[in-house]
């Protein structure tokens, strides 16, 4: 598309029937759900969605598949410490120890705080999540062995003034700020050693965003460190819920052990047989069933901003936010949030209807469902099945809006119900709205 013709955003309706799943838990291990038109709906959060479209697209990324296939994607860890110390002993030959201790000493001189030394299963983690380029540990690791003996001396001095700067109980307050440095030119007596600013700057560089789409794409937000840029995300992602009330069952499950089960099937004897009776394991899930509405938009002129704002070459950004664009589409329509996906198949669902199209500002039409849907038989008062109630719903709703908002163009359908394939050809008219045949179809 010619970057004249573009429009500022690029929205996404999404329409997919899942049948006994549990995509996402509150902290009780019960489906979430919200209050809406005056009924409870099943829900699924925006951040288990973004996850899972994020992980969709990096991982086509990273195996040269799809429209950003071989280009530079992030990952989202507290493991920056451990990925360094990994690269230095498998590259460089670091030892363990030292090498783990010389990458956190750094990254938290930089200003990112770590857990309790004490804790072994915390002690080389982050507080806080950090999402940056997947190469950041190896550029971190380069300079720091680049750059060995010196970082070896500072990092002793570091963690002595952090021992020294740890009072016992009933010891004298800390030292004033302008405490004079020790003898040796260290920092101040109780006070953390400055990390040298060549050292400083090749790890913020490592962490910048950098070439990143998938940063790009959806942003992030580091406070720990005031000079590391942050990146406001170009994609809005709504909470996904049902168009009609909520439904759950109380799943009762029982699990076999199997060698209960063999010591049974040998016994000898009814009393024998008898130790041996009952399942190994029993409980409750909850399953959900519903169809759901779900809503992203792209900020297309966000998405170029960040390209540019990370360095990237000005001939490089319009084809990089293009291959995002389609690549976004297709983990918008493909990528399911991944929990109990072995015992529902949750991940195999698609989607009952896409709605795709432009306009000079975001669109969500969550608004067309806020009635929920009745699916009594319409000649009792109902709409029919959730699925195709649905669709012919979004499709009123967005015809409805368009004919009113100049700004709107493009629209664009994707199904993969053949009985919605039918429905189209009634609620999808040939001037107004386009329909397509694959993911790729959805973009102009």
């Amino acid at each position: 598309m010619n970057a004249d013709d573009r429009s500022p955003f690029l929205s996404l309706h999404l329409l997919e029937t899942l049948v006994a799943v549990l995509p996402v838990r509150d902290e009780t291990g019960q489906p979430k759900s919200l209050v809406y038109g005056g009924v409870e709906r099943h829900m699924i959060t925006s951040q288990a969605r973004r996850r899972a479209e994020r992980v969709h697209a990096r991982n086509r990324a990273n195996a040269g598949v799809g429209a950003l296939g071989g280009h530079s994607m992030g990952i989202r860890t507290r493991e920056w410490a451990l990925l360094t110390g990994e690269e230095l002993v498998r590259r460089y030959g670091w030892g363990q120890d030292e090498a783990v201790a010389t990458a956190r000493a750094v990254i938290e001189a930089c200003g990112l705080k770590f857990g309790d030394p004490a804790k072994r299963t915390v002690a080389n983690l982050t507080k806080v999540l950090v999402f940056a380029p997947a190469d950041a540990g190896a550029r971190i690791a380069a300079h720091l062995d680049a750059h060995r003996g010196e970082l070896t001396r500072w990092r002793e001095k570091y963690l002595a003034a952090q021992r020294a700067g740890k009072p016992k109980r009933g010891a004298a307050p800390e030292p004033e700020p302008d405490a004079e440095p020790d003898a040796e030119g260290g920092a101040p007596a109780g006070r953390p050693l400055p990390l040298p600013k060549p050292t400083r700057d090749a790890v913020l560089l490592a962490l910048a965003p950098r070439d990143a789409v998938d940063i790009a794409l959806y942003g992030r937000f580091l406070a720990e460190i005031a000079d590391s840029p942050n990146v406001d995300g170009a994609v809005q992602t709504g909470h996904a819920f049902t168009v009609h009330a909520a439904e759950q069952v109380e799943d009762f499950y029982a699990a076999a052990d199997d060698a209960k089960l063999a010591r049974r099937r040998g016994a000898l004897g009814f009393l024998d047989a008898a130790d041996d009776a009952g399942a190994g394991m029993t409980g409750y899930q909850s399953l959900i069933s519903g169809t759901f509405y779900r809503h992203a938009v792209l900020d297309r002129e966000q998405l170029r901003a960040n390209l540019r704002r990370a360095g990237m070459a000005e001939e490089e950004v319009e084809p990089t936010a293009a291959a995002a664009e389609r690549e976004f589409v297709t983990a918008f329509v493909e990528a399911f949030p991944e929990a109990k996906k072995n015992s529902t198949a949750s991940t195999g669902s698609l989607p009952v209807l896409v709605l795709a199209f432009e306009g000079g500002r975001p669109y969500n039409y969550a608004g067309a469902f806020q009635r929920p849907v009745d699916e009594n038989p319409p000649g009792g008062g109902g709409e029919g099945p959730a699925g195709p109630a649905a669709v012919r719903r979004l499709l009123r709703h967005h015809l409805f809006v368009a004919g009113r908002r100049p700004d709107l163009r493009h629209a664009r359908v994707l199904t993969y119900d053949p009985e919605i394939a039918d429905l189209l050809e009634e609620w999808a008219p040939a001037d107004r709205i386009g329909v397509a045949v694959g993911v790729e179809g959805l973009l102009p």
